[in-house]
């Protein structure tokens, strides 16, 4: 249908010469038509496609959502550790560490 009506708008370019409103029409419907051969290519030319994106949409904003979540677990222990270590040196400095021995 697409390239039928592509193939008569340049078929009109040539016969009646090409004015503003033709080619612009010819550049609209060549990239109607390319915009369809990616998504049926993509697989993504079927009733359930717009769906099938808003899943992959969500999925990829939970694997985001879990990616900063795991950094800043890892974030949080690292402080942890640190204040932890903090301390203990506090403590050996204070000479509480023989006070616990």
């Amino acid at each position: 249908m697409r390239e039928e009506m592509l193939a008569r708008l340049i078929a009109q370019a040539e016969a009646e010469g090409s004015d503003l409103v033709t080619l612009r029409a010819v550049v609209e419907e060549a990239c109607d038509l390319g915009a369809a051969r990616v998504l049926e290519r993509m697989g993504l030319a079927d009733e359930t496609a717009h769906a099938d994106l808003i899943e992959l949409r969500q999925l990829l904003q939970a694997w985001r959502d879990a990616k900063t979540s795991a950094w800043q677990a890892v974030v949080d222990w690292a402080v942890r550790a640190l204040l932890a270590l903090l301390l203990v040196g506090i403590a050996v400095r204070l000479g509480l560490w023989d006070m616990i021995r």
